[in-house]
């Protein structure tokens, strides 16, 4: 149990959040523009307070303890009703301000891009970090404010805004399934070559989740890259899943058939996930508010799609758009 004997420091708070979102002292102590040494101390006079080691420091890393866990996440907490507190004194003269921390897909669409320049632009005051990777980023644990993600199971502690919904069904070749023969019941994928995306990391999926339950797969091809997937599965090599607005004009075209129609479908959505909190501060609702009226392209979704409903997390709150 933490035992603390004095009061803590803002100072403190803020030092060691900054310190856990940068991973490292050098960058915390650049972006809040004071010597390393000083967040050093600063550090060292919280796990004194507090009787406990919250960072385990080499001169190569920087992790977490078990307690620093727990305490990260409640002084994150402080820190923004903090924050949002100063920030409904500063509304009165209608300037947003502050950082916007954000995680989308590796994108180039061009509608995407110009609305989060447009927005730089219009609000010059907010200090706006965009991470574009393929990387699912904690947002409670990372500091993010918002991320664009393709799921309908959002985990404990976040809510989505819908931007699009999809439906993702199983597909393959005419060639394949001359070959092989036709699935007759959800029991018969166990025996298929499957084409799937990864479960964690580059580890290629076992399972696939129909409905609310889930299925055992063999494996015959892996790819984090879903185009890839679907030329797979043109090719004749197995049976994929994937979005059905990926695959539509191949349906018509008798390029790719769909198995077990009404029964392999699950149900898949485009949302801004962002942390549950009581007061969102004003510029970051406005950006979500400018992506709920955005219609991404094909490539958005192509690339968001790579979280497979195999990947997602529980269930926890989730709020429609």
């Amino acid at each position: 149990m933490i035992q603390m004997s004095n009061p803590l420091e803002t100072a403190e708070l803020l030092a060691f959040a900054r310190v856990v979102d940068a991973k490292s002292l050098s960058r915390a102590a650049a972006e809040l523009g004071v010597p390393r040494a000083t967040i050093g101390r600063r550090l060292a006079r919280l796990e004194q307070r507090l009787g406990t080691r919250l960072l385990r420091r080499t001169t190569r890393s920087l992790a977490l303890t078990d307690a620093g866990e727990v305490f990260y996440r409640q002084a994150r907490i402080v820190l923004d009703a903090l924050a949002q507190a100063q920030a409904s004194i500063r509304s009165t003269d209608e300037v947003m301000r502050g950082d916007l921390r954000v995680s989308i897909p590796p994108v180039n669409d061009e509608a995407l891009l110009g609305m989060i320049t447009a927005f730089a632009k219009e609000h010059p005051d907010v200090r706006l970090q965009v991470d574009a990777s393929t990387r699912l980023v904690d947002l409670l644990r990372e500091g993010y404010h918002l991320a664009l993600r393709a799921s309908t199971d959002i985990p404990p502690g976040l809510i989505a805004r819908t931007i699009q919904r999809d439906k993702v069904i199983a597909v393959a070749s005419p060639e394949y399934l001359a070959k092989y023969g036709t699935p007759r019941s959800v029991k018969d994928l166990r025996k298929h070559r499957c084409v799937t995306g990864f479960a964690r990391g580059e580890l290629p999926q076992g399972t696939w989740r129909i409905g609310r339950s889930e299925v055992h797969v063999e494996s015959a091809f892996s790819s984090n890259n879903i185009r890839l997937q679907r030329e797979a599965a043109i090719r004749g090599v197995g049976i994929t899943l994937l979005p059905s607005f990926l695959v539509s004009d191949l349906l018509k075209t008798g390029a790719l058939v769909q198995v077990l129609p009404g029964v392999v479908e699950t149900a898949s959505q485009l949302a801004v996930v962002y942390p549950e909190r009581e007061y969102l501060p004003r510029h970051v609702r406005a950006f979500i508010d400018v992506l709920a009226q955005w219609r991404p392209s094909d490539e958005v979704l192509s690339h968001a799609s790579r979280e497979s409903p195999s990947r997602r997390g529980t269930k926890g709150h989730h709020r429609k758009g």
